[in-house]
Parts: C-alpha cells; structure tokens; sequence
C-alpha cells in the first residue's frame, strides 16, 4: 500500500513539474487578450513561479502530513485495542507524535509565505 501512494505521488508530482515548465498557462493581458506565459514580463512570470512554488511545498507538506497522521492515529487505535491498560502511555506517545508532524505542516506553510513575499 505504501508503494502504491508513492508511486501515485511521484506521478502526481511529475505531471505537475511537466505542466509547469513544458506547457505556458494562458493568461489575459490588460487589453483583454490571451498570451502565453512565455510573453509576460519578468515581474509577472517570477510571480507566476513564485505561486506554483509555494502552491506545491502546500500541497505535498500537507498530504504528506495527512497521511502520516493517519497511519500514527491508525497505529495507535491498534495499540490501544492490543493494551487497554496502556492506553494512557499510547495516547501520550500519539499526541507528541501529532504535534511534530503538525509543526512540520507549519513550517511548510511558513515557507510557502516566504516563497511568496520575500523572494
């Protein structure tokens, strides 16, 4: 099963990285007419790729998060059915686990907002 989601998210992440360089997005200029990315300024297409930067570090932070608390939540329910008497000591372990993964996920978010206003 792990290497089922692996292999689905290197797709995922080849398509997206393929689409975003291969392919120019089409946008409107401000006379209303489509041009490609390739004719905007510098300005709009760092801002472009500054946006499709800080769109992936989200999207794979927080899946990846997603998925991992659920396999900490999912291991822990296991634990608990397997000891009940160490239900206390199990709950305590999955809770510091969640809170590393979570600051993980906020790390990244922090990044993405850098990505965006600073570079």
């Amino acid at each position: 099963m792990k290497k089922l989601i692996v292999r689905i998210a290197a797709v995922l992440m080849l398509v997206l990285v393929v689409r975003a360089v291969a392919a120019p997005v089409p946008v409107l200029a401000d006379n209303g007419e489509e041009v490609a990315v390739a004719a905007m300024s510098d300005e709009a297409s760092n801002i472009h790729s500054k946006a499709w930067a800080a769109g992936i570090v989200i999207a794979v932070v927080a899946a990846a998060g997603a998925i991992s608390m659920g396999l900490v939540i999912w291991k822990t329910i296991e634990g608990i059915a397997r000891q009940p008497e160490a239900e206390g000591k199990i709950r305590t372990a999955m809770m510091l686990g969640l809170v590393f993964v979570e600051t993980a996920i906020i790390y990244a978010l922090i990044v993405a907002i850098l990505i965006i206003f600073t570079l």
